[in-house]
């Protein structure tokens, strides 16, 4: 709980572990390891400084000694939370919106933007040791949890004026957090619940990729989407018992070896569970996003 009013203003509790604070004591807790006048340091640079100061994830306090894998599990999804928090939740007009658009997503045609996927502008990247704008995006356990955030980062396309292009890094995407049997929820289908409270004998599609499966969203807007981040937790993602049918979308990766036992593996779980499993694959290109901007290019300006 957070108190919104008063002289307590900006005073919160964790009714469950007994934590408490004020808003500094939040930003020492998550990014800090406790240290308090780091804190303090962050807040001056956020509120007096050029925009938001980049999150220290590489920037922390060296380690005395090495965390047990609990503890440092539940840092990086503080930090994952954290990052999600600073985004902003609108991405109508951002470099996110142009970013898709050139993918062929135009999210104005799903009738609402989802709401796992937000814009930062200066999300901080170890490998370019800067800020910069990225399309960032919740990954959630069965329960609805949010436990580890996926980043695209972008850069302007110098060739075309005003519009953005996915960053030319060596790791233009990452993930924060574990995020082994979670999901990016990018769309709730014709029942429009979450997916926690799915009603019995839905169908759910879980593709790869955020980009494929907002493809598949606007192809097929009926059916739950989700992206899984990786085609080695495609297997893993957590589905409720509610879910009876899946459409794993494949990507075509040719000989991929790792990506076909990946399939394998999630048909062969799906199928032990008592599910109705599907196998989609686009019929151009790599996968279904190849596919929309295909149809794009077809059709003409």
């Amino acid at each position: 709980g957070v108190r919104l009013t008063g002289s307590r203003a900006g005073v919160w509790a964790d009714f469950a572990s007994g934590e408490a604070g004020d808003a500094l004591d939040l930003v020492a807790a998550v990014l800090y390891r406790g240290d308090r006048a780091a804190a303090v340091r962050w807040a001056r640079r956020w509120l007096f400084g050029d925009g938001p100061a980049p999150l220290p994830v590489a920037a922390a306090p060296p380690y005395e000694a090495r965390e047990a894998d609990g503890a440092e599990e539940q840092r990086k999804r503080r930090i994952a939370v954290a990052i999600f928090a600073e985004a902003r939740p609108w991405i109508a007009g951002s470099p996110v919106a142009s970013y898709l658009e050139e993918r062929g997503i135009t999210l104005a045609e799903l009738g609402r933007q989802p709401a796992a996927l937000r814009y930062h502008p200066a999300c901080w990247c170890a490998e370019a040791s800067a800020k910069l704008p990225a399309m960032v995006a919740a990954v959630l356990d069965a329960e609805g949890r949010h436990v580890a955030t996926h980043r695209t980062w972008l850069e302007r396309d110098e060739s075309r004026p005003g519009r953005w292009r996915k960053a030319k890094l060596q790791h233009p995407k990452k993930a924060i957090g574990s995020f082994a049997g979670g999901h990016v929820p990018l769309w709730q289908g014709a029942s429009g619940v979450p997916l926690a409270r799915a009603p019995e004998g839905e169908t759910v599609a879980i593709a790869e990729g955020i980009e494929t499966a907002l493809s598949v969203a606007l192809a097929c807007p009926e059916l739950r989407v989700l992206a899984a981040v990786s085609s080695g937790n495609l297997p893993k993602v957590a589905l409720p018992p509610a879910v009876r049918t899946v459409i794993l979308c494949a990507d075509n990766d040719g000989d991929n070896a790792a990506t076909a036992r990946a399939i394998e593996r999630a048909v062969d779980r799906f199928t032990a569970e008592g599910r109705e499993v599907r196998i989609a694959r686009s019929p151009v290109g790599k996968d279904f996003n190849d596919a929309l901007t295909a149809a794009l290019e077809a059709s003409g300006p």
